[in-house]
Parts: C-alpha cells; structure tokens; sequence
C-alpha cells in the first residue's frame, strides 16, 4: 500500500503539533470527567453535531439543536431539524462503525442524508463541482466511475499506513472531499470519519467537539483545504486540522468539571430553587461575570441538559430543565 500512499510532507510543524497533541490526550485522558459525566459527554456530541452542520448551512442555533434531541418543538425548516436529528442517529452509532468498511461508510451516508438527497447511501453517479459560500468552483470531484476504487484505495491505505492515526485520520479526511463520492454530504461524512478513526486511536475522541472548534475556524479550514489544492498535497490541511484538534484538547483540559466549575453551578441552582428562572443579568451579578461570559455559562449549561431557555416577556430567561 506504501505506493498508494496520497501525497503529503511530515512538516516540522506537524511533528510539533503531533507530539502537543499526544500530551494533551494523555493529561486529558488522565482527568476526563467524560468517563463519568453523560451530561458532559452529550453536550459535547451536541456541540459536534452542531458545528458540523453549521458548517454546511444549517441554522439552528446550539439551543435549538439541543432542543431538537430533547424532543421540544422548534420552529425551523424542517430539512435542517432532519439534518440534526439524522447527524445525532449515527453519531451514536459510532462505537458500531468499521472505519475502514466501504460499506459502513456508505451506511453512515445513508443515516445522515437519509430524506435529504435522492442518492442517499451510494457514490456518486454524476460529475460535481466543489464550491465555496460565494458559488465560485474550488475543484471538480472525480469522475464517478473511478470514485468506488478511490475511496476502497483510500480506506486501505489509512489501515495498512504505518503513519500515526492523528496524521491519518487528517489525510482521509482531506482526501475524501477531494474524490467527493457523494451527491451531497461529503464534509459532514468526512468530519464524522475523521472523529470516527480517532476514536478507534483514543476513544476519548468520541466525546470531543473537534468540529465545533472547525466551524469556529471556518473561514482557516477551507483556506487550508484550498491550500492543500493548490499544493497538490494534504500537508496543510494536516497541520490545520492538528492545531483545531490541540484547540479542542486545551479547551478541554481547562473546561473539565472543576472545583470552579462546580461552584458556580451551585450557585445557579440555589438560585433556581428559589426562583423559578434566571436571567443573564441575574449570572452577572450572582457570580461576577461579564455578559458574555454568563451567555457562554448558561449555553454550556443548556448543552449539558441542565437548563432550557424559556420567554420571559420580551427577553429570553432560563430554568431547570424537565
């Protein structure tokens, strides 16, 4: 498989990179609360799951998407509350996942596209052009016919490659939307294979948002994928996507249920036991924060499935949720 190797160069940057993010899992695994906290571990899929489809023009806000999941009516159209609820079915369907199956990618495509595209679970069977936000044409994705061995050649390749899976998995990844083998869905396959193979390396990466912190760095990712085309390699997507992957692990290991964390939340529920909502001004002054932090407290509240935003009037407040 070594001569089918797809083009990249193991940059100093990456090696660099490579062995932060390494670190990271180690002191992150060492101290995961994801282990114990389902909360946790479920906004955190929201968090992915979100992102990802943020990417692609979805417009749910986080709290929408978490009220979706939760079962609650949402006025949204409807093709994006089938988007989110099909993302969620397969993304708890990771653990049942082969990453290097054929057929398992295609299963995952079928799940996430499913009522959304008429080849839902195929490749492919007419050329497409790559596009950005603006409708200007990125590349053209390979001719339909050679698409099927293409992604059986790929996939064989991330399984026999000596090469670490946290390089790997970044090159299926760029790889993948450079054939484009779907009609439609191939960036929201793609991140999900990408969470997928490193997971199978670090089951960790299961729980993480890496595509939250992508979508956040939207404008970077698609500069490094239009980079790597450019190139004619994937080395600067690589090191891209192992700076958002550091990004995440970071975030991780200073947003891990902490002493501080802990408090601040058990002063938000002596609040709410005495009152039946909380506003943004009420976290201000309860816990000394800036508006924006107390935004940030009360979304990360909501995605771990502690509270649920209700009206209040003319502006929003908040309350267990049920």
């Amino acid at each position: 498989m070594k001569n089918n190797q797809p083009p990249f160069t193991i940059t100093p940057h990456i090696l660099s990179e490579t062995a932060a993010v390494a670190e990271l899992v180690g002191r992150v695994s060492s101290t995961s609360a994801l282990q114990r906290d389902p909360l946790l571990r479920r906004g955190n899929r929201i968090r992915s799951i979100h992102g990802s489809l943020a990417i692609e023009q979805n417009t749910l806000t986080l709290e929408q998407v978490t009220a979706v999941l939760g079962g609650k009516c949402v006025l949204a159209p409807p093709k994006d509350i089938a988007e989110v609820r099909n993302a969620y079915e397969i993304y708890e369907r990771l653990d049942e996942l082969d990453p290097y199956s054929v057929d398992d990618l295609l299963t995952a495509h079928g799940v996430m596209m499913r009522g959304l595209v008429a080849e839902c679970g195929m490749f492919r069977s007419g050329p497409v052009g790559v596009v950005d936000k603006d409708g200007n044409i990125l590349h053209f994705g390979s001719l339909p016919t050679v698409v099927p061995g293409l992604v059986f050649e790929l996939l064989d390749w991330v399984r026999e490659s000596e090469q670490p899976m946290l390089i790997k998995s970044a090159v299926f990844h760029y790889e993948l939307e450079l054939i484009h083998p779907f009609a439609d869905g191939n960036g929201r396959v793609g991140r999900l294979w990408h969470t997928l193979l490193l997971s199978r390396w670090n089951p960790l990466f299961a729980w993480l948002p890496v595509e939250s912190i992508i979508h956040d760095r939207q404008q970077e990712y698609y500069a490094a994928i239009n980079a790597s085309n450019a190139e004619g390699e994937s080395t600067r997507f690589i090191e891209f996507m192992l700076s958002a992957i550091r990004t995440t692990l970071e975030q991780a290991a200073g947003t891990m249920p902490t002493d501080k964390a802990a408090d601040r939340w058990a002063v938000l529920l002596h609040f709410l036991q005495q009152h039946d909502t909380i506003q943004n001004s009420d976290v201000c002054v309860l816990l000394g924060v800036s508006p924006a932090t107390a935004r940030r407290i009360l979304s990360e509240a909501i995605a771990a499935g502690k509270l649920e935003r209700v009206r209040a009037g003319k502006v929003w407040a908040y309350r267990l949720a049920k």
